[in-house]
């Protein structure tokens, strides 16, 4: 378990526990420090307590992922599956997130962007998801689409959202 601080709130210390599952023989993929600098950038100060689990997969378990929940063919970049539950109490599980590493890979070719850039996209983008965004209609999708565009320009990285960068964001959920 990592404890970091948010940044408006110094006095208040953000729990967070990531379990990182690496499920592909590929060496694509970022280290386990970015990947909580980036959930943690996609948390902002929505929540004081969370459990996610982001797993790394290839083409066919993404692929047999997104027929199973999705009802599509073939691979995507990112699947998001929120935890929901009925419980007397609120909990910080937020669900998990499942990334295809070769997916990612080809993308980030596709669209000019450095490979860290769109591994940061892509989780932010499945724990806006987690936390109930999504970009099912237009309305949802503009706001998602500023909101990914905030946080990853306040990370450093350049807006994720350009005329190359529509067509396969499609596929992902």
């Amino acid at each position: 378990m990592t404890t970091l601080r948010k940044k408006s709130q110094p006095e208040i210390a953000m729990k967070l526990s990531i379990d990182i599952q690496r499920a592909c023989l590929s060496d694509q993929g970022p280290d386990a420090d970015n990947i909580e600098r980036w959930v943690t950038a996609a948390l902002r100060n929505e929540r004081e307590t969370a459990e996610l689990s982001v797993r790394i997969v290839d083409d066919s378990e993404s692929a047999a992922l997104n027929e199973q929940f999705r009802g599509k063919s073939g691979s995507t970049n990112v699947l998001s599956f929120p935890f929901s539950a009925v419980v007397p109490e609120p909990l910080p599980i937020l669900g998990d997130i499942v990334i295809c590493a070769p997916v990612v890979a080809l993308e980030s070719l596709v669209q000019r962007k450095t490979p860290t850039a769109h591994w940061a996209h892509m989780t932010v983008h499945g724990v806006l998801h987690l936390l109930g965004y999504d970009h099912l209609d237009d309305q949802d999708a503009a706001v998602m689409e500023a909101l990914e565009t905030d946080i990853m320009l306040g990370m450093g990285f350049p807006p994720p959202y350009q005329q190359e960068t529509r067509l396969s964001q499609q596929r992902s959920d």
